[in-house]
């Protein structure tokens, strides 16, 4: 008989791998230990370069197994002590021994540590470092910068990464993500969305961020229901050191900013600061953009205490892209605005102030805790054409028989508000089985919401800047949580969290009666979280845990309705698991998640009791998914990092609301078993980096984003279609006697021309007996590019 192709090729590659080499495996271990103190369990242990690493066990011992020959550098950290690092020419099986001294001052990086995830915490979370961060800040958002990150999709209004720019993670908008600064929360009380252009450049004063997936860790500020994203910003530089960093591109793209540090002075004192500018002209017409910001840190430092200061301010002004383009001009004008008007612009600056504190009690115990306090206050200015003056309050203008009710205005709608509260954190460690964290946060919030009316071709009875409309709010957020971590045994790990949270918001809205009358809403919130991670070897474990989020509805669904048509709050149940595995050359990670929904709010189109097309909630939806990372060194210089998330994101039922222009009221139409909006079945990343020589490297980056849905219909003619955008990166370093370093950066972006949309509305009605259709879309730049120069002394 003859026999097959598989088996005569499997024959050959055992053939063939009888032939090599066989290399031998060592291994380094070893104890982690207090100077002079006792031993340091949950230490990190890591070999530079590699993929390869552990953490020191209740005893403060490691292992790293199965290494072949040759020279490795041994890094240990652990927060609160010095680093140590050791080279290790390894020929044979090595022990070591590391004596960690406690940190001549408290490290920065415990305000956070509460807050964020860690190796035994059973959820999905990515670490990005300010080294990672740098290499793609040329101006451009966090959201950008982040993009690169799983289950992550990135937009920009402008087109251009400059400006108003979001994201959502696991196709989650930016209103269910949970973002907090140095621990404070940081989302808008009402909209509870982001807005990252009100901080330009603030990627230049951070540290490091952390993205949680899912419900994460329980938090302070808004309800998380796609992801966390905790950033943290400078920490402390012992050093002194100065730094610029200029950059030009496309559009008009222009960053430019001078950073400085003193460095810890007579071992106490430390001052950072940073002034910056970006301009852009942005892809789409006149979308451009003017923004300022500083970041200024003063901070009194000692072995068991600190004391920080942080004050940042951002000011900008973008000519507004909001409208879209409408899809029959996707094809002849891409860079379409609707806006022609020379000042329609969002002008608004943003004052932030922190006051960041940590105390050590004792060995055992610390105490953080923090003050602060956000003033915003701006505009954005429109022109509208022909409007109804009864809109403004303002009465008909009458001239002889002639009555006129509309007219051409310029209006400013306004806001003016307050932030300020506290988060605080009482943290145990036992240095062997237990850790533990009580903490939670106090805030209030006051908005003061006006309009006026700067300019109008028929004033009627108004004046310059007339105040058509008047709504002041004030929302309160409360949270306590506690978390405790035990090692049950050497090889498994358990945590428990939980949250209580409560909320009340008043503010002006309607009663029953129709009549707009200021009203409140109180609610509290528990959310429970839990899980587990078991090491099955020491190169791979496995975690578990499932979590519940809440999350109250946003102004809007409040101020538009009345008690009987209000939304309810929304409420998630994650479930999240996972395999991790390390090796030298090869770390891999799959997360597996089942997201299920109560009453989550979407538009349906349905005009409520008020008028007002309202969110309401739909009883059943879910998101499941998978969510795979590696990282792999091909070879000793180059190294590939990929990600992928595959998913399934479901509505069981929906009904859509049409207006029929032609009876003058609503249908509807049923569907089962829909896509939920904006949620791609798939979202890939890839950042292949290579570096041939010394201080160059050549990086491809890759996104593809699967189709996404512009509603919850699965309608074929309201989508955005897939996209593959690849982006080609060189960084050349070169550390000249005279200066620490000088890094010169070349992004091309779209080195393919992509033509694509990451982002767009949609909305229907029946007219004629058709049901008619209008898509809007946000169309990203073409081919382009950035480049830029750091100087650091």
């Amino acid at each position: 008989m003859k026999k097959s192709t598989t088996y005569r090729f499997g024959m050959a590659v055992i053939s063939f791998l009888s032939c090599l080499p066989v290399f031998a495996q060592f291994s380094i271990s070893g104890t982690v230990r207090e100077t002079g103190g006792s031993a340091l369990p949950g230490a990190a242990v890591t070999l530079e370069g590699t993929y390869k690493g552990t953490i020191t066990d209740a005893g403060g011992s490691f292992s790293l197994p199965n290494l072949k020959s040759g020279t490795y550098q041994v890094r240990v950290t652990l927060l609160g002590f010095e680093p140590m690092m050791k080279l290790v020419e390894l020929q044979k099986n090595t022990i070591l021994s590391f004596e960690l001294p406690r940190s001549v001052v408290m490290v920065d990086e415990v305000v956070v540590s509460a807050t964020r995830a860690n190796q035994k915490t059973g959820i999905a979370y990515t670490d990005v470092t300010r080294k990672e961060l740098n290499k793609l800040n040329l101006g451009q958002d966090i959201p950008q910068l982040l993009n690169y990150t799983p289950s992550l999709v990135a937009t920009s209004d402008a087109g251009a990464g400059v400006g108003y720019t979001g994201f959502r993670i696991r196709g989650s908008d930016a209103t269910r993500i949970n973002v907090t600064l140095n621990g404070i929360p940081y989302n808008d009380a009402e909209s509870q969305g982001t807005f990252f252009v009100d901080m330009p450049d603030f990627a230049s004063s951070v540290s490091s961020i952390q993205i949680q997936r899912g419900v994460g860790t329980s938090t302070n500020g808004a309800g998380s229901f796609g992801a966390t994203v905790n950033i943290q910003t400078n920490t402390l530089e012992k050093e002194p050191y100065a730094e610029s960093n200029i950059t030009a591109g496309s559009f008009g793209t222009f960053k430019a900013n001078v950073l400085a540090g003193t460095g810890l002075l007579n071992n106490h004192f430390v001052v950072d600061a940073r002034l910056s500018k970006i301009t852009s002209n942005g892809y789409i017409d006149r979308a451009s953009s003017d923004l300022k910001s500083y970041y200024l840190s003063a901070g009194y430092y000692t072995n068991k205490s600190f004391i920080r200061l942080n004050m940042f301010s951002g000011q900008e002004r973008t000519y507004q892209a909001w409208g879209g383009v409408p899809e029959n001009m996707l094809k002849t004008n891409r860079t379409y605005n609707p806006y022609t008007y020379d000042n329609e612009v969002d002008n608004y600056q943003q004052d932030n102030y922190q006051l960041i504190s940590a105390h050590e009690l004792s060995r055992n115990w610390r105490l953080n805790a923090s003050l602060f306090y956000t003033k915003g206050r701006g505009y954005y200015e429109q022109f509208r054409q022909a409007d109804k003056l009864s809109r403004y309050k303002l009465p008909p203008v009458i001239f002889g028989r002639d009555t006129i009710r509309v007219t051409d205005l310029i209006r400013r709608r306004w806001l003016d508000n307050d932030f300020y509260g506290t988060v605080f954190s009482l943290d145990y460690n036992s240095f062997g089985k237990l850790t533990a964290n009580v903490g939670g946060g106090w805030n209030q919030y006051t908005g003061k919401h006006f309009g006026e009316v700067i300019w109008a071709r028929f004033a009627s009875t108004g004046t310059i800047r007339h105040r058509y409309y008047d709504n002041d709010a004030v929302k309160t957020d409360f949270n306590v949580f506690a978390k405790a971590f035990y090692q049950f045994t050497p090889k498994l790990n358990a945590y428990a969290d939980m949250q209580v949270r409560t909320v009340g918001y008043s503010f002006l809205g309607f009663d029953n009666d129709f009549r707009n009358v200021q009203q409140d809403a109180n609610l509290t919130f528990f959310n429970p979280k839990a899980g587990f991670t078991y090491t099955l070897n020491d190169r791979s474990s496995i975690y578990a845990s499932y979590g519940v989020g809440n999350r109250e509805p946003n102004r809007n669904d409040y101020t538009q309705s009345t008690p009987a048509s209000r939304p309810k709050a929304e409420t998630l149940h994650d479930w999240e698991a996972g395999y991790k595995s390390q090796t030298q050359r090869l770390a891999f990670t799959a997360n597996l998640y089942y997201m299920k929904y109560r009453n989550e709010l979407v538009l349906t189109g349905q005009i409520n009791d008020v008028g007002a097309y309202n969110r309401v909630n739909i009883p059943n939806s879910y998101r499941a998914g998978i969510e795979l990372e590696a990282g792999a060194l091909l070879a000793r210089q180059l190294r590939w990092n990929v990600n992928a998330t595959f998913s399934r994101n479901k509505v069981q039922r929906f009904t859509e609301y049409l207006d029929n222009y032609d009876t003058g009221v609503q249908e509807t139409r049923v569907y089962t078993n829909t896509d939920i909006a904006f949620s791609p079945t798939l979202i890939a990343g890839s950042q292949l980096l290579y570096t041939p020589v010394k201080g160059l490297e050549v990086g491809l980056l890759s996104k593809y984003v699967g189709k996404q849905y512009l509603d919850n219909t699965s309608n074929q003619n309201r989508k955005l279609n897939p996209y593959f955008v690849n982006d080609i990166r060189v960084i050349y370093t070169i550390k000249p006697r005279f200066m620490n370093e000088i890094a010169f950066t070349l992004l091309l972006n779209n080195v393919l021309n992509e033509l694509y949309e990451s982002n767009g509305y949609t909305f229907s009605y029946i007219a004629e007996g058709r049901v008619a259709t209008k898509n809007f879309y946000y169309p990203q730049a073409g081919r382009n590019f950035l480049a830029g120069v750091r100087v650091r002394f």
